[in-house]
């Protein structure tokens, strides 16, 4: 083939008249413009890391000093109190005028060093301050009036993505008391009196006999490690889950509704490959703004250091993230087969049409795949133990190897699904069946161990399905959201569908991977089939569009758009169920150093109270309005207690992580973890884009559809919602058809009914005021 022999760069022959060589100068320059890029990326990421650890302070304010001091020295103004003059005649006994200038210039840059680091220090100081989370809106004290002005101060201009990083402060280690207490307070209405006294005992016991020594433990490696929660987060909730990651773990996210630029399925491909390419290359030079809550308090980025070039690589014990530093080709699966697609030219990222020409002939190619490639996929959707195995004797060598690699070292993959993905907001089925697409597909045309894939349907509608070990949702949020406002400000599409512009070079042609997989390995293949289509086969997903109302109206009753949700997700609960569950809901933890989530437990006492007087004919509206406000107050107490490092449910894992090491067994850990979260939601977020221009453009022509992830507990529900609008709230609800006690659609519906009675109850209270 023609990129094999391009490949080559040297050859020699023997022949009669001796050695001849061939040389391939296209190979050779490519070997050079790759050395070439790789220097400029270390120094690129060498000069990010400097000035990265010396922010707030620049380049510039350093020459001002040295120039100063050097200055102020020539015309014999000492600015050193004496102490350039005794460096020099340390150095010599007889300074002479450069001597002194030398020495000028280390007591400038030493002292430089020394305020940066006491500015550094201070806002790490300042960033430990959370209380102004816990003042009211609208009454903020003096004290936090001065530390929000010492903040916006300290944390300088122009911040690069990683200059907070070193500032952030660490996840403190709640104390065993203080975390007892919120966990016995957040069961109470989930459990009977004797159930409840029987845990109040478990965790005396605990606390007055191991807990302590597990809680000096946690101490210690708070001292020791950036994040206490974070690794073994990683490590044990997710890696070393033995089980298929597709539908369980995985969660995917999709497109706009209103807004389909192009029904050509490469041209839309090819935009979004090189909008996501052209992001990667703003990443790889740090120069995304870190996001900052309220436009003040910054948050953790580490989560965007693997966005791109990584894949979970199973084992068999435990899998593991690999990060390439760098890639400049996408895979591509079409038709049961796969491709690699080269997405730079000599160093020069291509245009959508030079991609999209490639993406073409792929579509083309009549081809038919390889035994066993079609199912390839399949791998990846089913339990990990059987992937490892046959990852480690069936690809470790040969064509298989390579293939494999070229998916795995890839930048993403990009699914060229065959089938279209019609979708009307006023039918939820199209909706909800593109969310079961995006999900699980045909469970054998995904690779659900990439960090992320996009799916491209026929009709030009794309999603993503991401895999969930490596970083949160808001993380591939805000990169899709940056996505589409690039795709459409800066990208238009001819009357015909394709991309606008012409090739301003021949790209090089799509290559084929070549596959040898014995018939042992499609038996295993055919097994992990059987596992992944009964799991996805038993999924039940619906999507609803609630656009009777949105945040607009929900802050005319002066309370949390969040708040309003979760209580009548509460209260639909025990309409459905016909009692209170242990509730999920996922919140950030980023404001500490390479933070994650922690749980917000959403059902509690007030909000079971309120629940209960909602039901009850014999309560009044005043009684009802009045218990609602406690909840909705107690709910966003709870959202602020878990983002501060207060939360229940990290703590008490870690706990259990080092009783494992330390082989203790605890009645009360094991009981804690083995209580299944029957109500799993989560907040999708929006408008991260920082640009000014972005969230505004998104919210006035564009409504985002969102995303949704499976049922967590067998005979539970998992909520997704997005508050896209002032008028519109999207709720992806999953459960399992195999459970009698769950129906995804029952549930939409007791939602939408359960959110018209708590606005009803709003609307009424309101009036009488």
């Amino acid at each position: 083939m023609a990129e094999a022999h391009a490949a080559v760069a040297f050859q020699f022959t023997v022949t009669p008249d001796g050695l001849r060589f061939h040389i391939s100068s296209d190979a050779l320059r490519a070997i050079y413009l790759s050395g070439i890029r790789s220097w400029r990326k270390r120094a690129t990421r060498f000069k990010n890391r400097f000035l990265s650890g010396v922010f707030p302070a620049t380049f510039t304010s350093l020459f001002i000093v040295i120039g100063l001091v050097a200055l102020a020295t020539i015309y014999d103004f000492d600015l050193s109190f004496g102490y350039i003059e005794s460096l020099a005649l340390y150095i010599s006994d007889e300074p002479s005028t450069p001597l002194l200038l030398l020495s000028s210039i280390i007591l400038s840059l030493f002292g430089w060093l020394v305020a940066v680091l006491l500015i550094r220090y201070s806002l790490k100081l300042l960033l430990c301050y959370q209380g102004w989370m816990f003042e009211a809106r609208g009454r903020v004290s003096l004290g936090t009036k001065v530390w929000a002005v010492a903040t916006k101060v300290f944390c300088g201009k122009d911040p690069l993505l990683y200059s907070y990083q070193a500032s952030l402060p660490r996840l403190p280690v709640p104390s065993i008391k203080d975390t007892l207490q919120r966990y016995l307070r957040s069961v109470r209405p989930l459990v009977d009196d004797p159930e409840y006294d029987t845990l109040v005992s478990l965790s005396q016991e605990f606390e007055a006999t191991v807990g302590y020594r597990l809680q000096r433990y946690l101490t210690i490696k708070s001292w020791w490690s950036t994040n206490y929660v974070t690794d073994w987060w990683e490590q044990y909730v997710y890696l070393a889950g033995r089980g298929p990651i597709m539908v369980n773990s995985n969660y995917y996210g999709m497109d706009l509704i209103h807004i389909q630029p192009t029904q050509r399925q490469t041209a839309r491909a090819a935009t979004v490959a090189h909008c996501l390419f052209s992001f990667r290359s703003i990443l790889d030079k740090e120069r995304i703004k870190p996001i900052r809550v309220n436009g003040l308090v910054p948050l953790c980025s580490f989560q965007y250091e693997r966005v791109f070039n990584t894949s979970r690589i199973p084992g068999v014990d435990i899998d593991q993230n690999v990060h390439q530093m760098d890639s400049r080709h996408i895979a591509v699966y079409h038709a049961g087969r796969w491709f690699k697609v080269y997405c730079y030219k000599h160093g020069t990222l291509l245009g959508p049409a030079e991609i999209e020409d490639q993406l073409e002939q792929i579509v083309n190619d009549a081809s038919q795949p390889s035994p066993g490639e079609e199912l390839l996929g399949t791998l990846t959707a089913g339990e990990r133990k059987p992937w490892a195995e046959a990852r480690r004797d069936y690809f470790s060598s040969g064509l298989n190897r390579e293939s494999l690699g070229a998916i795995e070292k890839a930048a993403f993959v990009l699914i060229l699904d065959d089938e279209a993905q019609p979708v009307d907001i006023d039918k939820p089925e199209t909706i909800s069946a593109f969310g079961r697409s995006l999900l699980h597909g045909k469970c054998h045309d995904r690779w659900f161990d990439k960090s992320f894939q996009v799916v491209v349907y026929k009709n030009g509608r794309f999603g993503i399905n991401a895999e969930h070990s490596w970083a949160d949702a808001p993380i591939m949020s805000h990169i899709t959201e940056e996505v589409l406002y690039e795709e459409f400000v800066s990208f238009k599409y001819k009357e015909d569908g394709r991309c606008e512009g012409e090739l301003t070079t021949t790209p090089l042609p799509p290559i084929r991977l070549k596959w040898n997989i014995p018939e042992k390995c499609i038996d295993v293949m055919n097994a992990s089939y059987k596992i992944a289509r009964t799991l996805a086969d038993d999924v039940d997903l619906f999507v609803f569009p609630f656009r009777h109302f949105g945040k607009g109206l929900i802050k005319t009753f002066k309370m949390s758009p969040d708040a309003f949700i979760q209580l009548s997700l509460q209260l639909a609960h025990f309409r459905d169920k016909g009692h209170f569950s242990l509730t999920y809901e996922a919140s950030m933890t980023r404001l500490f150093r390479e933070g994650r989530t922690e749980t917000v437990r959403s059902c509690t006492i007030e909000s079971s109270d309120f629940v209960r007087a909602m039901l009850n004919e014999d309560s009044t509206n005043e009684e009802r309005i009045s218990l609602l406000k406690k909840a909705a107050d107690r709910h966003v107490l709870g959202y602020k207690e878990a983002m501060t490092g207060k939360g229940i449910d990290r703590h008490l894992f870690c706990l259990y992580v080092v009783s494992k090491y330390l082989k203790i067994e605890s009645p009360f850990l094991q009981k804690v973890l083995s209580q299944p979260w029957e109500l799993s939601t989560s907040q999708t977020a929006m408008n991260q884009s920082l640009r000014k221009t972005a969230p505004k453009y998104l919210s006035a022509d564009a409504t985002p559809l969102g995303g949704g992830f499976g049922p967590v507990a067998d005979d539970g529900y998992g909520v997704s919602y997005i508050i896209c609008h002032e008028n519109t709230i999207m709720f992806h609800v999953s459960s399992k058809l195999s459970s009698p006690e769950t129906s995804s659609k029952r549930f939409v519906k007791n939602i939408e009914r359960a959110m018209m009675d708590v606005r009803d109850l709003c609307e009424d209270a309101k009036k009488k005021k």
